[in-house]
């Protein structure tokens, strides 16, 4: 399992790595593997606002369709359309497919989540 250094973690498996008042969200190498074959992801439109814990879109695997829940309030600033078209990018590079990048409401609200060191030990307990 990877788990990338420098990023914010969620008990829902995404990760959010932070550039200015600018936060990236994507899922975990975990959360892609514990899916499967994802063969179908649903994102939101720019512009859209989501609170923390909202629910943003969706993933669908050959296993089941999973909610993903944004770590962080903010507004939508892009979605990565690629990954309509190659869903399967989430399964070969997590962290590289990234899903939407967001303008933060609340930078207070990354205290809530982990660092990569929490995150791992998360897992393992899980």
């Amino acid at each position: 399992m990877k788990i990338v250094e420098g990023l914010f973690y969620s008990k829902e498996h995404e990760w959010v790595k932070v550039d200015g008042n600018t936060a990236t969200i994507g899922v975990t190498d975990y959360a892609q593997d514990q899916l499967g074959d994802i063969v179908f992801v649903e994102l939101p439109m720019e512009d859209d606002e989501f609170a923390q814990d909202d629910v943003f879109g969706v993933v669908e695997s050959v296993k089941a369709a999973s909610d993903l829940f944004i770590p962080v309030s903010g507004v939508v600033l892009e979605a990565n359309l690629d990954l309509e078209d190659a869903p399967e990018q989430v399964n070969e590079d997590p962290y590289g497919s990234w899903m939407i990048k967001i303008e933060l409401s609340d930078e207070n609200e990354l205290e809530s989540l982990m660092n990569a060191a929490q995150y791992k030990e998360f897992c393992e307990n899980l």
